[in-house]
């Protein structure tokens, strides 16, 4: 090798000593990049992932709310008027039959408010009645605490069932009625034509007859 192929063989490795750095900064600065671009591409995915379940989440809590919840267990469930409730084997109601109890119970209701009135007048009577003993013995006596205590029990009585007959209106009204209000079974069609003011099954109204 001459000295001049010598020196220009150093001058090359100098150069080639040089470019090497720079290439290598170019290089880590390419990897980096990369790395950056896969940690933002790894982050957007995990985003997007995240978002899906969320709506999916949302969709799902928003069907659930719009679901009607299930019956629960001895809670009547209201059907439409017209569609009364019956047991099996029985004929379904028919529109005549449903007018026919809807003006029976009216026709009651009219019925025990009068006499509801008539009670009540009565028993005012026996209250202005200053006598409690003055001039009067005691049969007389003991026989008019028997007639208001009469009159107060019969006015109890008729008020109560007028509460039960305007609740069977209100059920019929509601699609409700015919249904036992323990159990949620038909109450039966028979039964309900027989005892109009009627709340319970058979089976619902025998046991809570034996706790009593």
């Amino acid at each position: 090798m001459t000295q001049c192929e010598g020196a220009a063989a150093m001058v090359a490795k100098k150069a080639a000593a040089k470019k090497t750095p720079a290439h290598s900064a170019s290089a880590k600065k390419a990897a980096a990049a990369a790395q950056g671009a896969a940690q933002a591409a790894e982050q957007t995915g995990a985003k997007t992932v995240v978002a899906k379940k969320t709506a999916g989440r949302t969709t799902a809590a928003r069907k659930r709310a719009a679901a009607p919840a299930p019956p629960k267990a001895g809670v009547a469930v209201p059907v439409a008027p017209g569609e009364l409730p019956v047991r099996p084997g029985e004929d379904p109601w028919t529109p005549e039959e449903v007018a026919e109890a809807r003006a029976g119970l009216q026709s009651e209701d009219a019925r025990l408010e009068a006499e509801i009135a008539s009670a009540e007048t009565a028993l005012a009577g026996l209250m202005r009645d200053p006598g409690d003993g003055a001039g009067d013995d005691q049969a007389d006596t003991g026989t008019k605490n028997i007639t208001r205590e009469s009159e107060l029990a019969l006015a109890a009585n008729a008020r109560e069932m007028l509460e039960q007959t305007e609740r069977a209106l209100e059920r019929l009204d509601a699609g409700t009625y015919g249904l036992c209000e323990n159990c949620g079974n038909p109450i039966g069609k028979a039964r309900m034509q027989a005892f109009p003011r009627a709340t319970l099954c058979v089976e619902c109204k025998q046991k809570q007859e034996r706790r009593y």
